[in-house]
């Protein structure tokens, strides 16, 4: 895998606080000593060294809801190294057609809503992996069994579509590492498959890497009111709309997710004023080639319980008994979510509002 030298570490366009000020890196003996992690140490020499059995095993970083209060600190100055023990690639038919070994688990960023701290524990700052020899070998391997793409479908018309941000967000990660860069190179190459994430985060250093197409960036967008009260340490959305015209001219196929989509008084104007700063934000070359994915929020019980520890004022927006009802989720935890009949009828507002607003954006997914 290539070495280059990676770009100033991302800051908040609106704080005056960087996104990641590494103090501790937490890091597994195999890690620490693997070529990946040796680059990544390098990077930040004054940072003090942990070692760890385990990156899934940090008490001070995981599982302690009194960890609350100090959430944004742990995710500016803590790092977490670590391999990724299963490289499986599996399944999913929804946003892609598959979803690919994560690169990194965490986020340096806070939005009130994220799922990933459900999984592995409040704070839940970035986890590198620094086994990208294996992850991307795994990738290359499965996307060459699959062959061509004959029968299009919602995730893309053409090509096999992998997701390789599920538990992250690569713009971030790409500052931190060559993980995504190397992926994305990798994808390059292959010719019946498609790299994609989502993400909150503008890196315009990912500008420079000739994707050729073969990458999907989705920009997730939300009214800008709305924003500043959930997706805490993120770009601002007026800041991701007027990257989307440069990532198209760099390479990239962009996509937008309208999400979460947050039911409150007002909801669907504040949606109309985004599809016009959209309209206004991007070139017709731009329009041409996007399509959206619609998802309503999913809230969880106990994420709801710590958030009150440290951001009660989004959960005024996030937690609706009113509105939301429970959902159990394979592993067990609580979940709420708009109300089935209710929801169904936001939803065909909602496409409504897209099909007058932004006729030229097709929706690919909704949920």
């Amino acid at each position: 895998m290539q070495s280059t030298p990676l770009g100033p570490v991302p800051t908040k366009s609106n704080s005056a606080r960087p996104l990641l000020d590494i103090r501790r890196i937490y890091t597994e003996e195999t890690s620490a000593n693997s070529h990946r992690g040796r680059q990544i140490i390098d990077r930040w020499p004054e940072a003090e060294l942990v070692r760890v059995d385990s990156h899934w095993q940090i008490p001070e970083l995981h599982g302690d809801e009194r960890n609350a209060r100090r959430w944004v600190r742990i995710k500016t100055e803590a790092l977490v190294l670590g391999e990724k023990k299963s490289v499986a690639v599996r399944p999913n038919g929804r946003s892609a057609d598959f979803i690919a070994p994560s690169l990194a688990n965490g986020c340096a960023m806070a939005c009130a809503y994220c799922y990933v701290p459900r999984r592995k524990g409040y704070s839940n700052p970035v986890t590198t992996f620094t086994n990208i020899e294996q992850i991307a070998g795994a990738i290359s391997r499965h996307a060459s069994r699959q062959g061509p793409k004959t029968d299009p479908n919602q995730c893309d018309p053409h090509a096999w579509v992998y997701d390789i941000g599920e538990n992250s967000d690569c713009s971030v990660d790409a500052a931190i590492s060559d993980n995504v860069r190397d992926v994305v190179d990798l994808f390059r190459d292959l010719p019946y498959a498609k790299a994609s994430f989502a993400t909150k985060h503008v890196n315009r250093d990912l500008l420079d890497w000739d994707p050729q197409g073969r990458t999907r960036v989705r920009f997730s967008l939300m009214p800008a009111e709305t924003a500043k009260v959930t997706d805490i340490r993120t770009s601002p959305v007026a800041e991701r709309i007027a990257a989307i015209d440069d990532f198209v001219a760099a390479g990239y196929e962009v996509h937008v997710n309208f999400s979460p989509i947050i039911v409150a008084d007002g909801w669907l104007e504040r949606w109309a004023e985004l599809l016009d700063q959209l309209a206004d934000g991007t070139k017709a070359s731009t329009k041409k080639q996007l399509a959206c994915e619609i998802i309503f929020l999913t809230h969880n019980e106990r994420l709801h319980e710590v958030n009150l520890g440290w951001h009660p004022r989004a959960e005024e927006t996030l937690w609706r008994p009113d509105l939301q009802e429970p959902k159990v989720s394979q592993n067990g935890q609580v979940n709420v979510r708009y109300r089935v009949e209710r929801k169904r009828r936001y939803l065909e507002d909602f496409r409504s509002l897209v099909a007058g607003k932004a006729p030229w954006c097709t929706v690919r997914y909704a949920f």
